[in-house]
């Protein structure tokens, strides 16, 4: 089965929807994992450069670029904040049995109603496995919005401002809420297919928002879209 699913293409640019368990780009331990942007280029024949990644256990929304054209002028779009990446994710409810003790965290009591809107900010150091919060990292921004329950779960819709590694799963860890399916950042779920379709990591990237300009000059749509739960 084809790990390539498009959603968009331009002469400059190819939005994917990647499966959760695909590498974005080949990883540094040369692993024989399937990669997305390598079956990129064999399928199309040319050099796909990255715009931004998801991690292997993350599904969703992906961009690469095509040429040089795109790839020198996608560089700082996110620094920029020249488009804005949306993400899906479920939850329990706020719990820090998971957290270990002698670790700061953010264990301010949340009150969630829908629509409750969030903006957490910290420092990122990234590790061998995983991201933790020091002072010696790089600044993150996140805002998180809460969308009600679905089913046994919270969800959220998830707004990274920075893109910093793992930073959406840290944040809603050290606040409580760890992703369910993600044991590595504290769950203790795992997920079936009926409660969540898109892997085991109950975090998917469902939108990219560009702006004017950006349309303009590369015939984007204003917002590129990847399927969801109904």
């Amino acid at each position: 089965m084809s790990i390539i699913k498009v959603i968009f293409e331009n002469n400059d640019f190819i939005a994917c929807d990647k499966p959760a368990g695909v590498l974005s780009v080949p990883d540094r331990h040369k692993s024989d994992r399937p990669c997305l942007g390598l079956e990129l280029q064999k399928q199309k024949n040319i050099q796909i450069f990255p715009v931004h990644r998801l991690d292997l256990e993350v599904s969703g929304l992906i961009l690469f670029a095509k040429n040089s054209r795109g790839h020198k002028a996608s560089q700082d779009w996110f620094s920029k904040k020249l488009l804005q990446k949306k993400y899906k994710a479920l939850t329990l409810n706020q719990d820090f049995s998971h957290w270990p003790a002698d670790v700061p965290a953010a264990k301010d009591k949340l009150d969630l109603n829908v629509g409750s809107e969030f903006s957490w900010k910290m420092k990122i150091l990234r590790g061998k496995r995983r991201s933790f919060e020091s002072p010696h990292g790089d600044p993150s921004e996140t805002k998180a919005i809460y969308q009600g329950h679905r089913g046994e779960f919270n969800e959220w819709d998830m707004y990274p401002i920075t893109g910093r590694a793992h930073q959406l799963r840290l944040e809603l860890s050290r606040h409580g809420f760890p992703i369910v399916g993600d044991q590595l950042y504290g769950s203790k779920i795992t997920l079936k297919p009926s409660q969540w379709p898109f892997g085991p990591l109950a975090l998917r990237a469902v939108e990219i928002t560009f702006n004017e300009q950006i349309c303009k000059d590369f015939d984007f749509p204003y917002v590129l879209s990847a399927t969801y739960m109904s």
